[in-house]
């Protein structure tokens, strides 16, 4: 497995290819759904590549100076239970410390809480966001050692 930090086109097209696959196709998502106004070219995004083939993926986008919101957490049905769910978080929790922010967030389906709250990850079950496709919870988590305050 490689985990990249999307720097291309084609690799950029492993992100998105990873959410039509298990996400779009599977809950029958529009994909003006999908890929939303979070969806730009100063997003960054982590794939995770099985040889060639994209099979996971985290797009990383600010909400603010201080918080780096985590969405689109995907990894298809076939490679799921195997621990890449949680490479491609700690890789964008990575990504997103580098880039001097304090904070990480989600917005977590509740089946899913569980897991991230395993990851070290709080939720603020006060704070539902009903949505056009899932109902989440928004889930913080504090990022230890920032290296600088610059957002590239």
């Amino acid at each position: 497995m490689e985990i990249i930090r999307a720097a291309t086109t084609a690799e950029r097209a492993g992100a998105y290819y990873v959410r039509i696959q298990a996400m779009a196709r599977k809950h029958q998502i529009p994909l003006n759904v999908e890929f939303d106004e979070h969806d730009t070219p100063e997003t960054k995004y982590v794939v995770v590549v099985d040889n060639y083939l994209p099979v996971a993926t985290c797009r990383l986008y600010p909400e603010d100076d201080h918080h780096m919101m985590l969405g689109r957490i995907v990894v298809l049905p076939e490679y799921r239970h195997q621990g890449i769910g949680s490479l491609v978080v700690r890789e964008a929790e990575a990504w997103a410390r580098e880039l001097g922010f304090s904070t990480v967030v989600v917005e977590s389906r509740d089946n899913k809480i569980p897991f991230y709250e395993s990851m070290g990850y709080v939720a603020d079950l006060e704070q539902k966001i009903v949505g056009e496709t899932f109902t989440c919870f928004r889930m913080e988590k504090p990022l230890i050692s920032l290296s600088s305050s610059n957002h590239q």
